[in-house]
């Protein structure tokens, strides 16, 4: 039998409808959002447009695969293509890891404020917030009393120690915790829209659905990040620009 030939490059929406008979949820971001997690590298036309070769796709299938069928996070995605690209044996998908002896999984944020973080959520003591961001009882006292940043029994977590330092940080240019409260607002509205569209996953009792809503809500919050920041750029352009 003649081997088939070689599909000329394709749009990404002609990926789209390869993808989309298996995988009915996929969309243009989704590929997108892959393309800049460095799992899939389309070539470009002279003129910008993505174009993907029979590579790609295949590339694409497999993240899906791992995602929707053996829930993997794209972190061991992306090991698993490295390793393959260069060559080295890995295992099948499937192959199952040495569960923890206590028989728990590792607790893991919904939304974390590094969407690409896989480890146990960090706990710090008051002193060590404090000594870690940089900042006097009086600032932390203020950013908990706008619940910019809050404890939780004796400790508090590593994102308060990123809020903590961009609130000081936004203080050199004279910004007060008061004024934080319209960006706390709007990010609580954000969590707030993230968590309904993956709260189907969450109902699902098939193994592993917390895990891919967890991915899911993560991926959904980098592309929010990054829309927030286009439009607050477009909007700066717009003011500054002369």
């Amino acid at each position: 039998m003649n081997p088939r030939p070689a599909r000329s490059l394709m749009t990404i929406g002609d990926v789209l409808g390869l993808l989309r008979p298996d995988f009915p949820d996929i969309t243009i971001s989704k590929i997108r959002f892959l393309e800049s997690e460095g799992l899939i590298e389309p070539q470009r036309s002279p003129s910008g447009y993505r174009k993907f070769a029979d590579g790609d796709v295949e590339r694409l299938r497999f993240v899906l695969t791992a995602q929707r069928d053996h829930y993997l996070p794209l972190r061991v995605i992306r090991q698993h293509l490295e390793a393959r690209d260069r060559g080295e044996a890995v295992p099948p998908l499937g192959a199952r890891r040495a569960a923890p002896e206590n028989g728990r999984r590792r607790p893991r944020n919904l939304v974390a404020a590094d969407t690409t973080a896989e480890e146990p959520a960090v706990r710090l003591t008051r002193r060590q917030l404090l000594d870690g961001a940089g900042i006097g009882e009086d600032l932390l006292a203020s950013l908990e009393e706008y619940g910019l940043v809050r404890r939780i029994g004796a400790h508090y977590h590593g994102e308060d120690l990123a809020i903590a330092r961009t609130a000081a940080a936004l203080g050199e240019f004279g910004f007060e915790v008061r004024h934080l409260r319209a960006v706390k607002a709007a990010a609580d509205r954000q969590v707030g829209l993230i968590e309904q569209m993956v709260a189907p996953q969450l109902r699902r009792r098939s193994p592993g659905a917390h895990e891919q809503a967890a991915e899911t809500a993560r991926e959904i919050a980098a592309l929010s990040v990054r829309l927030h920041a286009a439009l607050v750029a477009n909007g700066l352009r717009e003011s500054l620009d002369p």
